[in-house]
């Protein structure tokens, strides 16, 4: 018997979540799991309300709350799921880089005035070089997990740190789609002059040609520039605005029928990049930079179920923007989201049983 077979046989998934534990209070080491969860403490380049480093912690700590009973998944909990420890090297770094970014937009923000241009012209190129060294990073932990089978999600931190995960798997991978759930479309170029901005990930993974359809869900807070490169993208890109799903909502159409219309867009081979923000601001009051309208939670995960029946395959995802707030509630649903997209995907891969 198997170590993991061994903690399965003496776990007990109705009794109380151990916070000494992994994820969710499961037993599982990253190396038993055959989902690994690399959390990334980055927030450098957020431009609004910062905290989002402390999301994957966050997370980790309200986890053990939730309860493992799936429905419609079979013995979900014995899967096994772990996420790595946090890095607080990279933790130290984004702190550092981010005091020095935010006296930066501050500056940007107050008409770029000749006093400071000293001080802050080489900036944009110092967290340039940092967001690369990261990304390499991310690319090569990513790749050593994929080589032994496992899945891999990323648990951010600001929307711009998962790019070394999409660059992993556009090594494995041919082709594939990303689903993007968010309140912004993420398409502007080195936003803020920063080539890794939050604001500027899905700009930067359509570099990849691996990625041959972008579909955006939710969004609610755009600018001119990336609306007309969706428009201008030959169809690779398309959005679903939150406000026209709305509409057609209020006009009697059904969430089942708008999520046809979204999973039709995407190839078999799909991406999920999930900010948190895509979701309605009150299940994430902390997140940086939040918008009102976006999708309820059991829309969300409707749309992921519903990705799944039709038979396409989730290869990876990421999970970004929760800060932690006041108390645990951005914790809890960020959770509790993670826990979903951790099923489905297994799910996808026939790693999970399910019955739709």
């Amino acid at each position: 018997m198997t170590s993991k077979e061994q903690k399965i046989q003496n776990f007990d998934p109705n009794g109380v979540g151990d916070s000494s534990g992994n994820l969710f209070g499961l037993p599982f080491t990253v190396e038993e799991s055959e989902v690994v969860i690399i959390p990334m403490p980055w927030e450098v380049t957020v431009s609004y309300s910062a905290g989002t480093a402390q999301g994957p912690q966050a997370i980790k700590d309200a986890s053990p709350q939730l309860d493992l009973f799936e429905p419609g998944i079979k013995d979900a909990w014995k899967l096994g799921v772990a996420m790595e420890d946090v890095s607080m090297e990279w933790a130290a770094t984004s702190e550092a880089l981010r005091d020095k970014a935010e006296a930066y937009i501050n500056w940007l923000e107050a008409g770029s005035p000749e006093v400071g241009r000293g001080e802050f012209e080489h900036l944009p190129a110092e967290v340039t070089a940092k967001g690369e060294e990261l990304l390499a990073w991310l690319n090569q932990k990513s790749l050593a997990y994929l080589e032994q089978g496992k899945l891999v999600g990323v648990l951010g931190g600001d929307h711009s740190t998962p790019l070394g995960l999409m660059h992993a798997l556009a090594e494995k991978h041919e082709e594939f789609g990303i689903l993007q759930v968010d309140a912004h479309a993420d398409l502007r170029d080195a936003y803020e002059g920063f080539e890794f901005s939050h604001a500027s990930i899905m700009f930067n993974a359509l570099k990849l040609p691996q990625v041959k359809k972008l579909v955006q869900v939710g969004i609610r807070d755009i600018c001119q520039a990336e609306a007309e490169l969706a428009e201008q993208s030959n169809g690779r890109v398309t959005i679903f605005y939150d406000a026209t799903l709305k509409e057609n909502l209020y006009a009697g159409d059904s969430w089942k029928k708008e999520c046809k219309k979204i999973i039709a867009q995407l190839p078999q081979k799909v991406y999920i990049s999930f900010d948190i923000d895509g979701l309605d601001p009150k299940l994430c009051p902390a997140t940086g930079t939040p918008v009102p309208g976006g999708l309820e939670f059991e829309q969300a995960v409707y749309l992921i179920k519903q990705l799944v029946k039709s038979g396409r395959e989730i290869i990876g995802f990421d999970l970004c923007e929760v800060a932690p707030g006041e108390s645990e509630w951005n914790g809890n649903v960020g959770a509790r989201l993670l826990m979903k997209l951790v099923n489905w995907m297994a799910v996808s891969q026939q790693r999970l049983e399910a019955q739709f």
